[in-house]
Order: C-alpha cells, then sequence, then structure tokens
C-alpha cells in the first residue's frame, strides 16, 4: 500500500520538530478560536440528527462539533497519534481505523456503524494528502456509503498547501474524479461561508451527490 502524503508530511514535521497538526488545533481550542466553520456548513446539509461520516476526522474537531449539534457521526482516520488525540479531545465521537482507500461498507458495519450516511464531510485538506493515484478510490469508496440522497462536502486548497507533500488538485480535475466515482456536483464555492468560487480562488468547496 503506497504512502500517503500525509505520513510524507507527518515525518517531515517530526524530523523538523515541529509540533504539526495535532498540536497546532490543540493550541487553537486552548486560545478559544473558532475552529467550526466545516462544522456549521455540514450542519445546515444535514437532517437534524442525521448521520455523518466524517472522513478523514483526524483530531476530531469537526465530527465534535456535529456530535455537540445533535447529529449522530463516525469519524475515520488511521494515524495512530491523532485518534489517541481524537479520543482525549472529543471521547463522545466514536472513531473507525482505516485509510480512506480501503474503507468499506463491510469495515463499518463489521464496527457496529451504519453502512450508509446521510452526509460525509471530507474537509481538512484530506483530498491533497492521499496516496498518490488513489483520489477515484477514495471518492469511490465515499460514494458507497452515502445514501442514496446524501451529499458529500469536500473541502481543499487547490495549490498545495499545505507545503510540502500535499499536491496541486486543479477544481475541474477534482470534478472529472468525482463524477469517474458515479458522483455530480450540487454546488461549488470557495468558502465555507459561500462566497463565490472564481478564476482567482486558491481554495474549493463542492457539495456532492449522487450521479442521477
Amino acid at each position: 500500500m503506497a504512502e500517503t502524503r500525509w505520513e510524507q508530511a507527518r515525518a517531515e514535521e517530526r524530523a523538523s520538530g515541529q509540533g504539526g497538526y495535532g498540536a497546532h488545533f490543540a493550541r487553537l481550542i486552548e486560545d478559544g478560536v473558532d475552529i467550526e466553520g466545516e462544522a456549521r456548513l455540514a450542519d445546515v446539509l444535514a437532517p437534524r440528527g442525521g448521520w455523518i461520516l466524517d472522513a478523514g476526522s483526524g483530531m476530531g474537531r469537526v465530527g465534535g462539533a456535529l456530535v455537540a449539534r445533535g447529529h449522530r457521526v463516525v469519524g475515520v482516520d488511521f494515524d495512530p497519534e491523532i485518534l489517541d488525540q481524537s479520543r482525549r479531545t472529543y471521547p463522545d465521537l466514536p472513531l473507525v481505523d482505516s485509510r480512506l482507500d480501503e474503507l468499506t461498507p463491510e469495515k463499518l458495519t463489521a464496527a457496529d456503524h451504519p453502512a450508509a450516511y446521510d452526509l460525509i464531510v471530507c474537509v481538512g485538506n484530506v483530498m491533497i494528502l492521499l496516496a498518490p493515484e488513489t483520489e477515484r478510490t477514495v471518492l469511490t469508496n465515499l460514494a458507497a456509503v452515502l445514501s442514496p440522497e446524501g451529499r458529500l462536502l469536500v473541502g481543499f486548497a487547490m495549490t498545495g498547501a499545505p507545503a510540502g507533500a500535499s499536491r496541486e488538485y486543479p477544481a475541474d480535475e477534482f470534478v472529472a474524479d468525482a463524477a469517474a466515482a458515479g458522483l455530480a456536483v450540487e454546488s461549488r464555492f470557495s468558502t465555507y461561508d459561500l462566497r463565490p468560487f472564481t478564476d482567482e480562488s486558491t481554495f474549493v468547496v463542492h457539495v456532492l451527490q449522487h450521479a442521477t
């Protein structure tokens, strides 16, 4: 199994002695910084008390915020250190240990979680930190656990941020990958507060649904 760009970035963090992703968000939480922009949009997209899959849940900031809003959320990640931080910080967020390119309905049900979700959230630059050439596999896997009327919220920096291991991912290339996975674009924005997407945008937010 090919190494993910996330693993490469984590290795670079450790080699440089940087605190990295988990420490960064822990400091933001301690400082009272608003880190729930993605969760607020997800809350609007989901039915009340809906089932939400947080794909690439990291330390749990989005999934934890959605649990606090009354949703039934399952987080999926595979980094042991980050999973441990998530369990400590958001103990009410259940987690499944899996790479997204290995996620299946059977793996979710084996962990006593649903195999289909009203909303799937894949934010925090997850799509540009996957293993190379696995984007279509991941989108296909997410489509397989999306309910027939469900929606998939995806956001990432197109220009390769964060620096280092991540890739550049033009919006139109992502749309082609989504179409190959049987997904269609419902909406496109440049931010989680729904600013219009333009030719100058460096970040993109898509809401996807099953293609008809």
